[in-house]
């Protein structure tokens, strides 16, 4: 079974300590973040990730691109991120497909069930990223732990020598 998350953005961002404080000093910035992040969680679980913003905060976008392989959609100017959500949730949800859709929109939260979508509140969501940023951090200093520093264990001295010998010294 595939799992598709879909994320409302701005929904996000507003309830990420780091993302909200980032969006009052550069809405863009924050918005670059929550994708990095996205990513990052996308990699990790193997969720395809979906986000979705409203256009209220970009006037005229009306746009999907893709970026660090996600897809990311800016709505048309009448309609809302929840809109659009919905909408994604119709079209993905199959026996083969479980969409789980990001927001701590109540009123959302209950027309994805309807749906056939699973919900993930802004908080849950939070804790899951912050786990996998731990486990992502471990592995890494694990990989890191695991590396010689040299193929053959040298004596200082002998390292000295061999470096100098590198950069043309005598």
């Amino acid at each position: 079974m595939k799992n598709v998350l879909l994320v409302d953005g701005y929904n996000i961002i507003g309830a990420w300590p780091e993302l909200t404080e980032l969006k009052y000093h550069n809405l863009a910035a924050a918005r670059d973040r929550l994708v990095e992040m996205m990513a990052e969680y996308q990699g990790y679980t193997g969720y395809r990730v979906i986000i979705v913003f409203d256009a209220q905060f970009v006037q005229g976008i009306a746009k999907k691109h893709r970026s660090y392989n996600l897809d990311i959609f800016f709505t048309k100017e009448n309609e809302t991120a929840d809109e659009r959500i919905e909408k994604l949730a119709i079209e993905l949800n199959d026996i083969k497909t479980q969409v789980i859709v990001a927001t701590s929109d109540f009123t959302e939260q209950r027309v994805i069930f309807a749906q056939g979508a699973l919900r993930k509140s802004a908080r849950e969501l939070l804790i899951e990223m912050n786990q996998i940023e731990k486990k992502i951090a471990k592995r890494v200093n694990k990989i890191k732990g695991e590396q010689p520093v040299s193929k053959i264990p040298l004596s200082e001295e002998v390292a000295e020598i061999f470096e100098k010998w590198r950069r043309g010294d005598k």
